[in-house]
Parts: structure tokens; C-alpha cells; sequence
């Protein structure tokens, strides 16, 4: 019964779906929630999913995977394409570490925030757009909950920039063991995928190099910017690393125009 409280309070902090009345709320739980940041991940794929496959036996691809992409966007609020701007604006605008974090908690949108969520946005529709509806709809269900477990791997290894901020509650700590249990809900999706045939195994291990690879570029520049993370860049990270998720399984599924054809 804890394990199914600390899943709702890291469901009612990363998305605005209601939670059951009986779940309560203490501060506490927020410290231990994050191991459940992968399986939010997987509710907000689903829903995603949902509306994709809907979308889909009546519209178009791109229509679906815009639709998708705004239904994951309202679940979750905007908050870790919010994350992404920010974090655009403070590093693209702050020349030190304080600054930075100033241009971060500024609720205002500046150029490269825009530009940053723009560019996201389009990569995400247009790749999933691309890809079949099959695919696509397996790409959906890799993407969220690894792409969250990259930005758990920053609670797990690197500490809090700041004195005080909105992941405050879920950077006190997090164990290996924590970790892990995040890592086998994220992994679990697409192994099942992979053993269904949905995707192919090259295809996956592509995509979880690339997340991995992205967030291990964007956690050394977090690092030597800042010294720690903050909420800003879990939010970026897993903006990210969903992207380049997409991108790797676009990519193992070959060209879309046959090089062949170019010259034609």
C-alpha cells in the first residue's frame, strides 16, 4: 500500500491527473517517489498511445502524431517541455552560474527558450509522423518511460543546484536500489516490445544508446554549468532524450527516400 502511495504522489507531481482521495499526501513520500518516474512515464504513453491509435484509423499520420503529442503534453501540464525552455533560455542567455540560474526561474519565455520548444516539438511529430503506426505507436511506448529513467539517472548521480526549487522534495537522495526499480519499469516496456516483434532488437538497443548518449552530454554540460541539476533539466533531459529515442528508431528503420531517388 506504501508502494502504491509513493506511485500516486509521483503521478500527482509529474502530470495533473487526479489521484485517488485516500492516497493523502506527506512531504516524505517525495523523497522516495522518483523511483516511480519511469511508470508515470508508462501512463503517460499509454494515453498517448490512445490517442494516437484513435487518431489514426481516421486521420491522417501527422494529424495523429500531432494529436499524441499535444494529449501527452496536457497530461503532464507542459511541465518538462517548461523544463526545456528554461533550461534553453539560462544556458543559451547566462554568462555564470548565477545567472543562469536567475534567467531558469524567470517564468518568462525568451528567444532560445522558444526556438528550443519550437525545434522540440517539430522533431517529435514530424519523426513520429514518419514512422508507421505500428512503429509508431511502439516508439511511444519506449520513449516516455526511458526517457524519464535518464532524467531519474541525474537524481541518482549528480546532486541539487539550488537551495530551494520545485525538484527540492525529489533530490534529497535516491538509492541504487531505488535506481534499479526505476531501470526495470523503464526497460520492462521494450523488452516486451522487442520480444513481440513490434520492434526490432538493433532498433532498441539504438535507441536506448541514444538516450543514453544525450544524457550523458547534457549531464556534463549541467554539471560544468551549474555544479548540480535542478528541475529545469530533468525536464530538458527527458525532452531530449525522448527525441533522440524517436530519432534512433527512424534511423534502424532505414531511409524514407531510397538514396537512389534523390538525383530522380
Amino acid at each position: 500500500m506504501h508502494q502504491l502511495r509513493l506511485f500516486f504522489t509521483a503521478l500527482q507531481f509529474f502530470t495533473r491527473l487526479p489521484i485517488p482521495g485516500w492516497v493523502g499526501f506527506d512531504a516524505a513520500w517525495l523523497n522516495q517517489a522518483s523511483r516511480y518516474f519511469p511508470l508515470v512515464g508508462v501512463v503517460v504513453a499509454l494515453i498517448g498511445v490512445g490517442v494516437y491509435a484513435l487518431a489514426a484509423l481516421l486521420l491522417p499520420a501527422p494529424v495523429a502524431a500531432l494529436l499524441s503529442t499535444a494529449a501527452t503534453i496536457y497530461a503532464t501540464g507542459a511541465f518538462h517541455e517548461d523544463g526545456l525552455a528554461d533550461m534553453c533560455d539560462g544556458f543559451g542567455g547566462g554568462m555564470n552560474r548565477q545567472r543562469v540560474l536567475e534567467i531558469m526561474k524567470d517564468s518568462r519565455i525568451g528567444a532560445y527558450g522558444a526556438i528550443g520548444i519550437i525545434c522540440m516539438l517539430g522533431l517529435k511529430c514530424t519523426t513520429l509522423a514518419m514512422l508507421n503506426p505500428a512503429k509508431a505507436i511502439a516508439a511511444l511506448l519506449v520513449a516516455h518511460p526511458l526517457s524519464r529513467l535518464m532524467a531519474t539517472a541525474l537524481i541518482w548521480r549528480m546532486r541539487y543546484a539550488r537551495e530551494e526549487g520545485k525538484a527540492k522534495p525529489l533530490a534529497q537522495s535516491m538509492r541504487s536500489s531505488e535506481f534499479a526499480l526505476a531501470s526495470f519499469t523503464a526497460l520492462l516496456p521494450a523488452i516486451l516490445l522487442g520480444a513481440g516483434g513490434w520492434l526490432a532488437w538493433p532498433a532498441l538497443g539504438y535507441s536506448i544508446l541514444a538516450a543514453a548518449l544525450v544524457t550523458l552530454w547534457l549531464a556534463r554540460k549541467i554539471q560544468h554549468r551549474l555544479g548540480g541539476y535542478t528541475g529545469d533539466c530533468l525536464g530538458a533531459v527527458q525532452q531530449v532524450s525522448e527525441v533522440a529515442i524517436y530519432l534512433a528508431l527512424l534511423a534502424a528503420t532505414g531511409p524514407v527516400i531510397a538514396p537512389a531517388a534523390w538525383h530522380s
